[in-house]
């Protein structure tokens, strides 16, 4: 399946100032019985969101009518712990395309990559100062020259990213459409072997 084309995005973000974030805080366990990806942004931060009784915690960030976009500004070691993938089904499917952090769990890291959000490594200081601004602060994140800009300073940092999952971003390729649109270089390849 195919994912999302990324080149630029600029967007408004939802800060969510907590280090040391992991995988069952991000999406708690009793969620993980579904084999299809629908449905899992609903329960993001289920147990930070929501209230025993299923209604929503006014003081979360994302029930914060302040705060929206497509881009999850988070503190330092993003979805550390279990491996599961469905974490970044839930941030996925909520809706953000971007995750800043200044350090990520690399399992969370490629299986964001794998479903099509764009992890994003900055210093400690340029994500204090995205913390600091105010609601209507905008990143603009673009991956072809691998830069994020603060528009409230007008700083910017450069990012990395493996050179084979950006250009499946860039393209919007899963791995298998890597491979299909790859199939006359393999060919070609396996052809000249001899």
């Amino acid at each position: 399946m195919a994912i999302d084309k990324f080149v630029t995005l600029e967007s408004t973000y939802v800060p969510l100032p907590i280090e040391n974030v992991d995988t069952d805080q991000i999406i708690p366990a009793r969620f993980l019985k579904a084999t299809t990806k629908e449905g899992f942004g609903d329960n993001l931060f289920a147990d930070w969101r929501y209230n025993k009784d299923g209604s929503p915690k006014p003081d979360f960030v994302l029930n914060n009518p302040k705060y929206s976009g497509e881009v999850l500004v988070a503190g330092k070691n993003f979805g550390s712990g279990s491996s599961r993938e469905h974490a970044a089904w839930a941030v996925h499917g909520y809706g953000f395309k971007v995750v800043v952090s200044s350090f990520f769990a690399d399992i969370f890291k490629n299986n964001s990559l794998n479903n099509g959000i764009l992890p994003v490594v900055v210093s400690e200081s340029f994500l204090a100062e995205l913390f600091a601004a105010d609601e209507n602060n905008k990143v603009i994140v673009n991956l072809k020259d691998q830069t994020i800009t603060n528009t409230a300073l007008g700083k910017s940092e450069s990012f990395e990213i493996n050179g084979y999952k950006k250009n499946c971003l860039l393209n919007g390729y899963d791995d298998i459409d890597y491979l299909i649109n790859s199939k006359e270089e393999i060919e070609a390849y396996e052809q000249n072997r001899g």
